[in-house]
């Protein structure tokens, strides 16, 4: 991710540039090294570092500067070059990267179940051509697996910075030609635009605003600024001393104050940012700002850093694979340690043969053997998304068990479901009824809805198994993340309006359909707690509490007037409490605990889930007894004697960490038969008594 800009394997203190080169600044170094080692300690977990992710917004002021620097000297002199520009690039960025990209395939292929290679393989695809930055901003969406399972995600800011660079030295050679005068005044612009679109973005849609380089650029604009020395250094070494020292503990004060949760880039993104300017622009050589940055072993650190950062975070993902749970203390150090050797020996054995006048490879070979890499990268991505995740190199057993990731009915995915406002039934045709068929076929006006999320699409097949036993016939409503409550004050991801919409138009449907019987379906914890559980993924730590804070105000608010509007129509409701959330995905940690000859029992403790399902359950039980309606609760089928159940004869119970599979569903259509055996009641009375 970041640049260094020089031949030598270590530095001199005092180097003249030459053509195509920079002065050598051993501070620079210094400040790489404050950037990579709290982005490091952050991701191992060792405590203290919670904004350690500011490092990498350093990073960019800095490769803004160095870029700068070098191409408009270039420009100046008249002798700058694309070709070589990008040759520079490819011996500095791909050797290093290549190797992570090939080493990381061999442990994925070894490590990784079907759906997490695939994944693996898109981002592998996508790092091989610098757009892992766009690839992982579109899987931040409801399927998506765990930031923690993919080992390039920090590819990310490579992709930025080269993307970046395809375009800046475009820029300054126009720029150059048309309007060289006004040069800073259009990077000054385009810095301010870049922040100003940041800024409002990252409280907008916060995944766009992180990824994406047009919200980055002014983090790169800022280096690239200083390049040009409009602002004239301080001659006095005090003052530049005191800048230097301002920079360092702006960097300081986002790194231990920030969190997951500090709203970022953004404004919050100027902390470290300007702290990196100032460091940058000061240039301090004494008193303690100076001596520090300057220091060998800080500067060695700046030197390995662009590999260090490579290979930290696969080193990471792949130990969190191996161990099944979040690294410990002890563990994470130990990474950090084995992520500084791999750094040094990939610096001196993988780096450095590339560079500089030490490369006995010339322009041609080495465009021809970049070429080369690129296309067997992603020939292999190709490949692995082709197959699936290639299921045929497992185990016989271990495939059968894994099979259940894909035990999906077509009620939990289009055309009968929408997992998004693009798939499934519009809303003119939810509105007319044109919905996918439950139960007995022939009916014409619907006997009953299936009205919710996701968890609805999965408990679905139990009800159409029901419904087809007693002879009635209904309708399917599903919609990702939008359960069925019309007016509740979602949080902000854009789902108020959007589960507005399917919500109203299914309540329209209800209403001008007369449907006598609606089964409400719901991630009920999930929204009573705004949350979902910690660490989900293929491993789950049952020593970290579930979130149980009660958030629970407007959804019984609005689950209380639907049903009471519902109830007034004479429309029975049906609450079907929630499955159990499992905390991991069921069939990966199924299938390794079979690989590696484990214990299949891998549900979490029943009082952890007891103390999670506490809160939505006497919502909906209160709900229920207010207004006569009944419940259907699939707990006891998968929860009993103090333990919940993984596996049912040696199979998945779950396709993921709370979505139980097709098979499943279908066992549990017994729990709905009685409702369609009951006699009909008058749910208006019932609600007049209340």
């Amino acid at each position: 991710m970041n640049l260094v800009l020089r031949d030598s394997p270590l530095p001199e203190f005092v180097r003249q540039p030459t053509p195509g080169h920079l002065k050598y600044r051993a501070d620079i170094d210094g400040l790489r090294a404050l950037a990579i080692l709290p982005v490091v300690l952050y991701h191992a977990g060792i405590p203290g570092f919670s904004g350690g992710f500011v490092g990498v917004d350093v990073f960019f002021v800095i490769s803004g500067f160095l870029m700068a620097s070098l191409i408009s000297g270039e420009i100046a002199r008249g002798d700058f070059s694309i070709l070589r520009f990008y040759e520079r690039r490819i011996r500095r960025i791909f050797p290093a990267l290549f190797a992570v990209l090939a080493a990381s395939s061999v442990a994925a292929w070894l490590l990784l179940m079907p759906v997490e290679l695939e994944y693996f393989a898109r981002s592998l695809k996508a790092a091989a051509l610098f757009t892992s930055n766009i690839q992982f901003e579109k899987e931040s969406g409801y399927f998506d697996i765990g930031a923690q399972l993919k080992p390039l995600l920090h590819t990310w800011s490579l992709a930025v910075e080269e993307q970046f660079y395809i375009l800046f030295p475009l820029l300054l050679l126009v720029v150059t030609r048309f309007a060289r005068r006004h040069t800073v005044h259009i990077l000054l612009a385009l810095l301010i635009a870049s922040f100003a679109a940041s800024a409002w973005t990252v409280f907008r849609e916060p995944a766009v605003a992180f990824y994406l380089l047009q919200f980055r650029a002014w983090e790169l604009l800022l280096g690239a600024f200083l390049a040009f020395n409009v602002i004239p250094k301080p001659a006095r070494p005090l003052v530049r001393e005191g800048l230097a020292t301002l920079g360092i503990v702006l960097i300081a004060i986002a790194v231990f104050a920030f969190t997951d949760h500090t709203p970022f880039p953004g404004p919050a993104a100027l902390l470290p940012c300007v702290g990196a300017a100032l460091v940058i622009y000061a240039g301090a050589e004494h008193g303690w700002a100076g001596r520090a940055l300057r220091a060998r072993p800080l500067v060695f650190v700046g030197l390995i850093s662009y590999s260090l950062y490579l290979w930290h975070w696969p080193l990471i993902v792949f130990s969190r694979e191996i161990f099944g749970r979040e690294l410990s203390l002890v563990q994470g150090g130990l990474i950090v340690f084995a992520s500084f050797a791999l750094a040094a020996f990939s610096w001196r054995f993988i780096e450095q043969p590339f560079r500089g006048r030490r490369s006995r490879l010339g322009r041609r070979p080495l465009f021809a053997a970049a070429a080369a890499v690129m296309i067997a990268v992603i020939g292999f991505g190709s490949y692995v998304i082709r197959d699936s995740g290639v299921p045929s190199r497992l185990p016989a057993d271990v495939q059968k068990v894994y099979a259940a990731t894909y035990d999906i009915s077509r009620f939990g995915q289009p055309p009968c479901f929408a997992d998004s406002d693009t798939t499934g039934p519009s809303l003119p045709n939810v509105r007319a009824g044109k919905l996918c068929p439950l139960g007995a076929e022939g009916s014409i006006a619907p006997s009953f809805l299936v009205w919710g999320d996701s968890h609805s699409g999965a408990m679905a097949p139990a009800i159409d198994g029901a419904a087809k036993q007693a002879g009635v016939s209904g309708l399917f409503a599903g919609h990702a993340s939008c359960p069925p409550l019309p007016d509740a004050q979602l949080p902000a991801r854009g789902d108020v309006k959007r589960c507005g919409d399917f919500n109203a138009a299914v309540r329209d449907l209800v209403t001008s359909k007369h449907v006598p019987l609606v089964f409400l379906i719901a991630y009920w914890p999930k929204y009573v707690h705004d949350a979902e559980l910690p660490g989900e993924g293929v491993y789950f730590d049952p020593s970290v509490p579930p979130p149980l804070q009660d958030k629970s105000a407007s959804v019984t608010a609005s689950l209380d007037r639907l049903m009471a509007a519902l109830t007034r129509q004479g429309t029975k409701v049906v609450l079907v409490m929630d499955v159990p959330e499992m905390g991991r995905y069921m069939p990966e940690a199924v299938a390794k605990a079979v690989m590696t000859k484990t214990s299949t029992e891998v549900a979490p403790p029943w009082d952890y889930v007891a103390k999670r399902q506490a809160l939505s359950r006497a919502i909906l039980t209160s709900l229920a007894a207010k207004y006569g309606a009944d419940i259907v609760d699939p707990l006891p089928a998968i929860c009993h004697d103090g333990h919940c159940d993984a596996t049912q004869d040696g199979m998945p119970l779950y396709k993921d960490a709370d979505h139980i599979t097709a098979a499943t569903s279908k066992r549990l259509s017994y729990l709905f038969a009685p409702i369609f055996s009951a006699p009909k009641r008058t749910p208006a009375a019932a609600y007049g008594n209340s």
